[in-house]
């Protein structure tokens, strides 16, 4: 029986993800999942693709809603919830969301730790701001600050074949790989290696969810996230094993289609 191993949340995006016992799976993803973005003075997302040293930067969860930053060689910051009295624009990669910017302290707070002008901004109605891609959403689904779908399952059994592979190719001592690398929400054990690959519907706990696509990889996926360091690893490998539609794909992108909390230990239900 296939069981959910393990659940992940990055309240900031491209930050330091946290693992939890339990998660309220919200229509847009976990809750508190990618409220917060940094973005720079032309109003592009930060992430690690440019900025690796992201995965070093934390913000943990606070009553409220608010985050604590903390990263190498800085003071930790309690940033609140902003009051909702403007927005600014939130440039992502097919998108243009709006979000409530954080108080001045949180930017210098980030400018300084990246060395770059930067702004923190707050997404504080993820029912209305972001609508899903509409090729793979029905009417009213909307998503968090997620590069583009509300949560990312992966298999630990698919990792275990991947990182098989990578000790095959011309670099194994960049393996094995940990789960981490590749950012996801929910792990799932007990499965066949790429058995996700057939999967439509599924059930965690007391949620559900449709399969929307496979999830193309980047290159966060080669960044250590405990050093920021970068290899050619993953990519290298799943270039040659696992590429579809001219994209390197590990893990499937979800869509809720009922709500409740996954726990670690759930049983995990193929639907379809």
């Amino acid at each position: 029986m296939s069981v959910l191993h393990s659940v992940h949340v990055y309240p900031l995006k491209a930050a330091r993800g946290l693992a939890a016992r339990e998660a309220v799976v919200e229509p847009w993803g976990l809750a508190g999942d990618r409220r917060w973005v940094l973005i720079d003075e032309t109003s592009k997302v930060i992430t690690q693709r440019a900025h690796p040293r992201m995965a070093l930067a934390a913000a943990e969860p606070q009553p409220g809603g608010g985050v604590l930053l903390s990263g190498p060689g800085r003071e930790s910051l309690a940033v609140p919830v902003p009051e909702p009295i403007g927005t600014t624009t939130v440039e992502m990669v097919r998108d243009k969301v709006e979000g409530v910017p954080a108080d001045a302290a949180a930017h210098a707070w980030f400018s300084e730790y990246l060395g770059l002008d930067v702004r923190l901004v707050h997404l504080d109605d993820p029912a209305t701001r972001r609508p899903l891609d509409p090729e793979y959403a029905r009417p009213g689904e909307t998503v968090s600050f997620a590069d583009a779908y509300p949560l990312l399952l992966t298999t630990l059994a698919s990792l275990d074949a991947l990182n098989a592979l990578i000790a095959r190719g011309e670099r194994p001592d960049e393996g094995p790989l940990p789960m981490n690398r590749f950012r996801p929400n929910v792990v799932v054990d007990g499965a066949d290696a790429w058995a996700e690959d057939g999967w439509s519907r599924i059930a965690v706990g007391e949620a559900t969810f449709r399969i929307a696509k496979p999830c193309g990889r980047c290159v966060v996926t080669t960044t250590d996230q405990d050093t920021a360091e970068r290899g050619g690893e993953p990519l290298r490998t799943l270039g040659r094993h696992r590429r579809l539609d001219g994209k390197l794909v590990f893990g499937q992108n979800l869509v809720p289609e009922s709500l409740g909390t996954v726990r670690v230990g759930d049983p995990v239900r193929i639907l379809e």
